[in-house]
C-alpha cells in the first residue's frame, strides 16, 4: 500500500508536500500566493486547510485565520478548528478572503465547500483555489500510477480541470478575474532531476501555458444589482470577530509569521 493511501485525502497532502516534488510545487504556490494576496485589503481573511503553506502571510488585513480539522504544530495565526469544511464557522457575509489550497480535490463534497465560501464572503470578497492540473504530464502519471499502484501525487485527490471550475465559481455568481499555471517539469521523483528541468518553468510559461501541474484561479463574489459606494470593507469589518460561533474552539498562537 502506498504510504498515502492509509491517510485522511487532506492529510495524506500534507505529507507529500514533504517529497522532493511537493517541495518543488509549494516553493511556487507560495510565490504565487504572496503575489495574489498582497494587494487584496479589507479586515477578514481565512485560508483552509494546508497549514504547510503560509497563504495569508503576504496579506496585511488585520484579522487572519487558519481554518482546519487538527491544531498545526506551530501555527502562525489564529487557528479555527472545524471538522467539515463544508459548514465553515463563520457568519454570511463577513470575510473578504478565503484562500482554498487544495481543498476542493480532497474533499468529498467539493460544491458544498464552495457554497460555504460563497456564503461567507462579502460582496465583492475574493476567493484564490490552488489546485492540480489534470491536463498536465503530472495529471497523466497520476492516471497511470493508478493503474500500476505507483502514484506520483496522493492517492485520493479527485483533480479538477480549469474550465470545470470555472463554471462552478460562474453558478455562484464568483466571476474569475486572474488565473495563474505554473510547474512545467516532468513529475521527477529527485530533487536533482527536478533541478535539472528547471529550465522548463520558462519555457512551458511561453510555449505550453495551461499544461503547468498546477494552477492558481482568483475570482470574485458579484452581486447583481448591488452598488458598492465608499469604502467597500467599511460597513463589515467591526463585526466580524463576532461572527465567529461561540460553540467553535478557536486555538490562537502569539507568534506571526515575518
Amino acid at each position: 500500500m502506498n504510504q498515502y493511501e492509509s491517510e485522511n485525502p487532506i492529510i495524506s497532502l500534507g505529507s507529500w508536500f514533504d517529497t522532493p516534488a511537493g517541495s518543488y510545487a509549494r516553493a511556487w504556490e507560495q510565490a504565487r500566493l504572496d503575489e495574489l494576496t498582497a494587494d487584496i485589503f479589507g479586515y477578514n481573511a481565512v485560508q483552509i486547510g494546508s497549514p504547510q503553506l503560509a497563504g495569508l502571510v503576504a496579506n496585511r488585513m488585520p484579522n487572519k485565520w487558519l481554518t482546519d480539522a487538527v491544531l498545526p504544530q506551530n501555527p502562525g495565526q489564529h487557528v479555527v478548528l472545524t471538522h467539515d469544511f463544508g459548514e465553515l464557522p463563520f457568519a454570511s457575509n463577513s470575510l473578504d478572503l478565503v484562500v482554498l489550497p487544495h481543498v476542493l480535490e480532497f474533499a468529498s463534497e467539493p460544491h458544498q465547500v464552495l457554497r460555504e465560501v460563497e456564503r461567507v464572503l462579502r460582496p465583492e470578497g475574493q476567493v484564490i483555489i490552488c489546485g492540480f492540473n489534470p491536463a498536465s504530464m503530472w495529471g497523466v502519471r497520476q492516471v497511470a500510477g493508478r493503474l500500476t499502484g505507483a502514484h506520483f501525487l496522493p492517492l485520493h485527490g479527485e483533480f479538477i480541470s480549469v474550465p470545470r471550475l470555472k463554471d462552478w465559481l460562474k453558478l455562484l455568481n464568483m466571476e474569475v478575474n486572474r488565473g495563474h499555471f505554473g510547474c512545467y517539469a516532468p513529475p521527477c521523483a529527485t530533487s536533482k532531476w527536478l533541478q535539472r528541468c528547471a529550465f522548463m518553468e520558462k519555457a512551458g510559461n511561453r510555449w505550453w501555458p495551461y499544461l503547468g501541474a498546477l494552477y492558481i484561479v482568483q475570482a470574485i463574489k458579484r452581486v447583481k444589482g448591488m452598488r458598492l459606494v465608499g469604502p467597500a470593507w467599511q460597513p463589515i469589518g467591526a463585526r466580524a470577530r463576532s461572527g465567529l460561533p461561540a460553540t467553535n474552539k478557536m486555538k490562537s498562537n502569539t507568534d506571526q509569521h515575518g
